[in-house]
């Protein structure tokens, strides 16, 4: 289960798929079945999670009249699929008179995960605050607690309120574990925070010894959005690097490059990809041509890369977008003859009659004057906003 999915996608194609699931940990991961278990019964001392924690472990422990309710509760939740009577167990607990503090805490904390195994998130929520407000657990328990409430409080797109829970939970445990970073940068990233969240991603990816590729991909997220896109390709230059053929990673530089106009090196990038086989789709082959035709005298190139799409198969002839590219650079190249036969193939695809009036008129500069009055009327059939130049070709002699 992961915690928050993207709202939207930020670059074309593949900038963002490295993330999306990976991220963030389960919330189920941070509360073992085992959480409460080493304190009962075993003599082995729990690992300390938070050394540098501020916050003073309470010395409350489970009260003498609540045990046997205690233990119907753990013997309930260490049975697989036992959900619905550990929560009830944990309520009539929390509901008891005679239950302190610590008692209450801990049927909440175990409720909260019977609630979380029922996709009962709500409730889950709702018991996690509690153990949390009750202040009565191990500083363990007490803040795995806490950065749960926050994860959840995250998938349900509550975003102010889960990073103030992890804004809480950073300051008071002094955490610098890249995992829980991470969730920061994302929850920031999230929330449209982008500037905010690049020196928390960094720090995360700098504390780790082996930061994830999902991890710089958050981050190089961030930096295009923040418009910091220099820094946006020296990131993604250096994850090409080390993953030089990994498509997803060399497409995410190419929308890079892209974003920050550096048309030049994303066409090299795509031209690496297509040489070595990697362009199989027909959205890859349309990115490189269309970067072609955002540069000065690329027409020849615009040709190649549809013609060798067509011909693969991974263009289709009957795609408008594909012909009126090819149109225009066989124009542009002073190729006339083919331009109009990409344009004749191109009008009928278009959404309106404008093609066909383009073409009108290159038949008219031909001399083909039947044809560019045909093409003239086909564009007046399909709609014009300024008819004017169409009954003008119709009106030639």
């Amino acid at each position: 289960m992961t915690f928050y999915s993207s709202k939207k996608t930020i670059l074309s194609l593949a900038l963002l798929a490295a993330f999306g699931a990976g991220i963030v940990a389960d919330a189920g991961a941070y509360q073992s079945r085992s959480a409460d278990r080493g304190s009962r019964s075993s003599s082995k001392k729990a690992e300390v999670r938070y050394p540098d924690a501020t916050r003073e472990e309470p010395k409350t422990k489970a009260s003498s009249k609540m045990q046997s309710k205690l233990g119907k509760l753990y013997k309930a939740y260490e049975k697989e699929g036992n959900e619905a009577e550990t929560l009830a167990l944990a309520n009539d607990v929390i509901a008891d008179e005679k239950a302190n503090d610590y008692d209450k805490a801990v049927a909440a904390q175990l409720g909260s995960q019977a609630a979380y195994g029922m996709d009962d998130i709500a409730t889950a929520k709702q018991l996690l605050q509690q153990v949390v407000t009750l202040d009565a657990l191990d500083n363990n328990n007490h803040y795995q607690s806490m950065l749960m409430l926050a994860q959840l409080q995250l998938q349900d797109d509550q975003m102010q309120e889960g990073i103030a829970t992890l804004d809480r939970y950073l300051a008071e445990t002094k955490s610098s574990k890249p995992e829980d970073l991470i969730q920061k940068g994302q929850a920031l990233y999230q929330s449209e925070r982008y500037a905010e969240a690049i020196p928390v991603l960094k720090q995360a990816i700098d504390s780790s010894t082996e930061p994830k590729d999902s991890w710089y991909s958050l981050l190089l997220a961030s930096y295009v959005e923040a418009g910091q896109t220099a820094e946006a390709v020296q990131i993604a230059e250096q994850q090409a690097a080390k993953n030089p053929t990994d498509k997803k990673t060399q497409m995410n530089l190419v929308s890079v490059y892209q974003q920050a106009d550096q048309f030049d090196k994303a066409a090299a990038a795509l031209e690496k990809l297509r040489a070595a086989g990697q362009l199989t789709e027909e959205k890859e082959y349309r990115q490189l041509y269309i970067t072609y035709a955002n540069m000065d005298g690329k027409e020849k190139e615009v040709i190649s890369v549809v013609n060798d799409g067509l011909q693969k198969g991974v263009l289709k002839s009957d795609d408008y977008q594909t012909q009126l590219a090819l149109a225009q650079a066989y124009y542009y190249s002073e190729q006339v003859g083919q331009a109009i036969d990409a344009w004749k193939k191109a009008a009928p695809l278009a959404p309106n009659g404008e093609t066909y009036l383009n073409l009108a008129r290159v038949l008219w500069q031909e001399d083909r004057i039947p044809e560019a009055k045909q093409a003239a009327k086909a564009a007046l059939d399909k709609g014009l906003k300024k008819p004017d130049d169409a009954k003008k070709i119709l009106g030639l002699p």
